[in-house]
């Protein structure tokens, strides 16, 4: 049975709102240790209205609700979903008017503002189901981007002063990890360097310090504690998003986590099929992606 799903708003905006859906039955509280949340963060270049945070659970949903036996025992160990909408920047085929826009529909997000909103979401998730660190925080390209930075003390401390769990695993669908890396891998396209700056602004060292590849130290991943299992998923047939993202997000974990002395943490790069948004449209890879990470969570004993 598909688990209804249920709007929560977090925020005065409209799209400062949270899908939420629990298994039904749903268990009343999140007190099994060996059970997860899954909170996903959609994508869209931090401004396309397009993608929305039901848009992106309904599929892989579908398809975890009626997955086969022999995923079950890693199926019921996921206590409930929630997907996050977040403030958006301006978008060049979706104009609107802002003298005439109302305040709480209008599209003029930039950095932090997102993170801002991811955060918001994540501390109401906190006050109503006391999820704790047991969630899996699920990105796809931007919404990836997303996922590090609100792990990231450089990016979310310093402007929040909301309490939230952090997560214990991170899925990266797709993502984006080295915002001038990116801009720099596609120079022939104005597109890239438009929604960069249109959520970053021009100055490209607040590029880096807003990159989960990029920022070292204690201020960036490397600073997660609470991190045991990191899934990043990439399809060769991506043709938006090249596979040199993940890779250098992959190098640059493993860098820092060789010395690890806090706890173990495991990286793995997952290969998925299909071009950008398939993964999250079709819903079948993002489904693999999410029980990949929860098996590795088991595998590990966390």
């Amino acid at each position: 049975m598909t688990p209804s799903l249920e709007e929560i708003p977090y925020g005065t905006h409209a799209l400062q709102t949270i899908t939420v859906a629990k298994p039904y039955p749903a268990p009343p509280h999140n007190d099994d240790r060996s059970s997860y949340w899954v909170i996903l963060i959609h994508g869209g270049a931090w401004r396309d209205p397009s993608q929305t945070s039901s848009s992106y659970l309904t599929p892989a949903l579908n398809i975890l609700s009626s997955s086969p036996s022999s995923e079950s025992s890693i199926q019921n160990k996921i206590i409930g979903y929630a997907s996050i909408s977040y403030r958006l920047s301006p978008h060049p085929s979706y104009p609107q008017d802002p003298s005439t826009e109302s305040p709480n529909t209008l599209r003029a997000a930039s950095h932090p503002d997102h993170i801002s909103d991811v955060i918001g979401a994540l501390s109401v998730l906190e006050e109503r189901y006391k999820i704790g660190n047991r969630y899996i925080l699920v990105g796809h390209s931007c919404g990836a981007t997303l996922a590090f930075q609100a792990v990231m003390r450089s990016v979310s401390y310093s402007f929040s002063s909301q309490a939230y769990p952090l997560p214990v695993a991170i899925l990266g669908m797709a993502g984006i990890y080295d915002l001038r890396k990116l801009r720099d891998a596609h120079k022939d396209i104005s597109a890239y360097q438009e929604f960069i700056e249109g959520a970053f602004g021009a100055d490209e060292v607040g590029w880096d310090a807003a990159s989960p590849g990029v920022v070292r130290g204690e201020e960036g991943v490397e600073g997660w504690d609470e991190g045991r299992v990191v899934v990043l998923a990439h399809s060769e047939g991506d043709g938006l998003c090249d596979v040199a993202q993940s890779e250098g997000m992959r190098r640059s974990l493993g860098e820092w986590d060789k010395d690890r002395e806090r706890g173990e943490r495991e990286v793995h790069f997952l290969s998925i099929e299909g071009e950008h948004d398939e993964a999250w449209e079709k819903g079948g890879e993002l489904a693999k992606g999410i029980l990949f990470t929860l098996a590795r969570l088991q595998e590990m004993g966390v």
